[in-house]
C-alpha cells in the first residue's frame, strides 16, 4: 500500500520529518483515502495519525558521572586537561589562602592571643605572600614567641 503522499501532507501538517509520521496499522484504508491537508488534519485529530517523540541522547552515564566526581573519584592525572591554574586559577587560590589567614588572625587578636602590633606585622606579611598556609602563621608565632 503506497502512502507516500500521505506521509509527505502529514509530514506538513506536523511541522515534522517524514520519518517522525506515525500511521495507525488499523485505519490504513481511511488513511490512503486522505488525499488533501484537510482530511490529514481531522485524522491527525482522530489520533490515526501522529508525531513520532523525538529521540534524544540518554544523560544517564552523564549523571553517574557528575555523582562520582562530586564523591572525588575520576579525578586523577589521567582525567585532567588543562594545567593546574586552569582548573583552579591562580588568583582564586590566593584569595582562598588569605581570607582563611585573615580569618585565623582575626579571631587571634579578638582572643587576646596576639596583640595589635604583631597582628599588624603578620597582617602585612600575609598581605606580600609570606605565608603558606594558616598552619605556617601558626609556627611563625610559635617560634618567634609572639603567641600568649
Amino acid at each position: 500500500m503506497e502512502l507516500k503522499i500521505q506521509k509527505r501532507l502529514a509530514a506538513g501538517v506536523l511541522n515534522c520529518s517524514e520519518k517522525r509520521v506515525w500511521f495507525d496499522s488499523n485505519r490504513l484504508e481511511e488513511i490512503k483515502e486522505a488525499i488533501t491537508k484537510v482530511d490529514i488534519r481531522g485524522l491527525i485529530d482522530d489520533n490515526a495519525i501522529k508525531r513520532k517523540a523525538v529521540k534524544g541522547v540518554s544523560r544517564v552515564r552523564a549523571r553517574k558521572r557528575i555523582l562520582q566526581r562530586r564523591k572525588g573519584r575520576q579525578k586523577g592525572f589521567g582525567s585532567r586537561k588543562g594545567k593546574r591554574t586552569a582548573r583552579l586559577p591562580k588568583k582564586e587560590a590566593w584569595m582562598d589562602r588569605i581570607r582563611a589567614q585573615r580569618k585565623l588572625l582575626k579571631e587571634l587578636r579578638i582572643n587576646k592571643q596576639i596583640n595589635k602590633k604583631t597582628y599588624r606585622d603578620i597582617y602585612l606579611k600575609c598581605k606580600g605572600g609570606f605565608f603558606r598556609s594558616r598552619r605556617h602563621i601558626m609556627l611563625y608565632l610559635e617560634e618567634h614567641g609572639f603567641k600568649k
